[in-house]
């Protein structure tokens, strides 16, 4: 006897099939079997109980070039912004499908939400008319993107743990699809350890955020940071998430390896050398290699910066510190050496305070030389990046200097700039670079230390095509 299945009938047959299934509390298996058992029994052909058809907006699949997505909201009070957001991406062309908690029912209804996505709303993991050939499974699967607005504290702590209890959760943690959060609470919530810990935890699983921002919350007298991003900010999120999922960003797979801020040379416990670097662009380097794919490690001096999003970041202090650090993180595609370490250190730091005493003559310090972390990477003879890029902070004869660097440390690329005082560079928000090559001299226009990072990174993977 010939061998059929139900995954070998088409779709609108296998649809049918599941609504009848569901209309008579069987699952398909014992639905296809009913069938063949009256077909046996009847001296004439079965005559299946009418169906009443699928709706088109229940059956018909997207266009080929019609991407979908699957919005989750949870509960709070900026769920009433997921209706807008609805809409906005109707707007763009997307197919949209809508999945709502049981504390999402308390803000906003399916009702409301069913007639802007123009199908059902799904709420229940347990739901016997699509649980039967596993619903949640084919609402993981079939979607280009899981956008879930609002994104509670609660719900995100479910999501870094693990947990299915719930239709949003065993479609999030059943999908191969890329997740958006736009995270939404009260400020107090957003800044506790445990959420923080959670966000951690999602990024690093490679969950992309909208948001939150800061302004007045639905409470009175409160404001911070924890406000849903606007919908028309995460409709841009889901275009750019949508056109990066097609095609890749350009570090993706890439390892980069970037330092940054300045070095603390101790001359005694409480004292130590340093400089005026704030860090500002090391880390801005970091967040936009980790936005174009990379796998990005942070070494990092001290510095009053938050961790970057996305960044694996280790924290030193020393100039032989920072080495340390960077030769454990090789190999790397890429190391960009951002940090302004300290030239010299103290030949023997006291152990003790150095005291002031009344009439004795100043101490003298012994300095000695720090490695040389740019030249000393550049020069390996293994494990030697493909592209090794240097920073030439300079206060006079700024390209004459960058080109002697660039010759002297064995670099490829040497991004100069001028950090005089009145350029206000050194711990400013801005940032004028020259980019020094073997191919020559290329300015770069005046602009914030984020864009000097994005046109780096852009550079990077230009480079790394060809």
């Amino acid at each position: 006897m010939a061998s059929l299945t139900v995954r070998q009938l088409d779709e609108r047959l296998k649809q049918l099939l599941r609504l009848r299934a569901a209309k008579n509390g069987r699952s398909v298996e014992d639905e296809v079997r009913t069938i063949l058992r009256e077909a046996a029994e009847e001296p004439g052909p079965a005559q299946p109980a009418p169906v009443s058809p699928p709706t088109p907006a229940e059956t018909a699949p997207a266009a080929a070039t019609t991407k979908r997505v699957l919005l989750i909201i949870s509960g709070g009070i900026a769920a009433y912004k997921s209706l807008d957001l609805i809409r906005r991406l109707k707007e763009r062309g997307l197919a949209v499908r809508c999945i709502m908690t049981k504390a999402a029912e308390h803000f906003v209804t399916p009702l409301a939400a069913g007639a802007l996505v123009g199908s059902r709303v799904f709420t229940d993991l347990f739901d016997p008319a699509h649980e039967f050939d596993v619903g949640h499974i084919r609402l993981a699967r079939e979607t280009d993107l899981i956008v879930v607005a609002p994104a509670t504290a609660d719900l995100m702590a479910k999501m870094a743990g693990g947990h299915a209890d719930d239709l949003a959760t065993a479609v999030l943690l059943a999908t191969k699809a890329p997740i958006l959060l736009a995270p939404a609470m009260n400020p107090a919530m957003w800044a506790h350890k445990a959420t923080q810990r959670n966000l951690a935890q999602l990024v690093a699983d490679g969950i992309k955020l909208v948001g939150p921002n800061e302004g007045e919350m639905a409470e009175a007298r409160e404001s911070g940071k924890g406000r849903m991003a606007e919908p028309l900010e995460i409709a841009a999120a889901v275009d750019k998430l949508l056109a990066a999922h097609l095609a890749p960003l350009p570090l993706t797979g890439k390892h980069v390896l970037i330092t940054s801020g300045p070095t603390h040379e101790p001359i005694d416990p409480v004292r130590y050398i340093a400089n005026r670097s704030s860090g500002k662009q090391g880390h801005a380097i970091a967040a936009a290699a980790a936005a174009a794919g990379a796998d990005v490690t942070l070494v990092s001096g001290p510095v009053n910066l938050p961790d970057p999003i996305g960044v694996k970041t280790i924290h030193v202090e020393s100039a032989r510190d920072m080495l340390t650090a960077v030769e454990r993180a090789l190999p790397a595609d890429v190391a960009i050496f951002a940090a302004a370490v300290a030239d010299w250190r103290v030949a023997n730091a006291g152990v003790q305070k150095l005291k002031k005493t009344a009439g004795q003559t100043t101490p003298a310090l012994s300095l000695v030389e720090n490695p040389d972390i740019l030249s000393t990477i550049a020069h390996r003879r293994t494990q030697r990046p493909q592209l090794v890029i240097g920073f030439a902070a300079e206060t006079e004869n700024v390209i004459a200097n960058a080109k002697a660097k660039l010759a002297r440390k064995g670099c490829d690329w040497i991004l100069a700039n001028d950090v005089s005082p009145q350029t206000g560079i050194m711990g400013g928000d801005r940032n004028t670079i020259e980019l020094v090559s073997a191919d020559g001299v290329e300015p770069w226009p005046p602009q914030s230390k984020e864009d000097v990072a994005a046109m780096l990174i852009a550079r990077i993977g230009a480079a790394l095509s060809k």
